[in-house]
C-alpha cells in the first residue's frame, strides 16, 4: 500500500486559491450549473462554487488515489 506524504492537517481554515479557467471549460462549468438547478430545482448562484465539490468528488472516487 502506497503512503502519501501528506500528514494531516493542523487548520481546517478554508484557502481562497486563485487561477485561470480556459474559457471552454468556464463555460461548462456554467452549463453544468445550470443542469444541476433544473435537476435539483435550486439554482446555482455562482457556479464558481461547485468547484472544491467537483474536486472532492474526483478525488474520494479515483481508485488510483484511494
Amino acid at each position: 500500500m502506497t503512503k502519501l506524504k501528506l500528514a494531516a492537517l493542523e487548520d481546517d481554515k478554508p484557502v481562497r486559491v486563485s487561477f485561470d479557467l480556459p474559457a471552454e471549460v468556464h463555460r461548462e462549468l456554467i452549463a453544468y450549473a445550470e443542469v444541476l438547478g433544473r435537476e435539483t430545482s435550486k439554482p446555482v448562484s455562482d457556479p464558481v462554487k461547485l468547484i472544491p465539490h467537483m474536486i472532492r468528488r474526483f478525488m474520494a472516487t479515483d481508485r488510483g488515489f484511494a
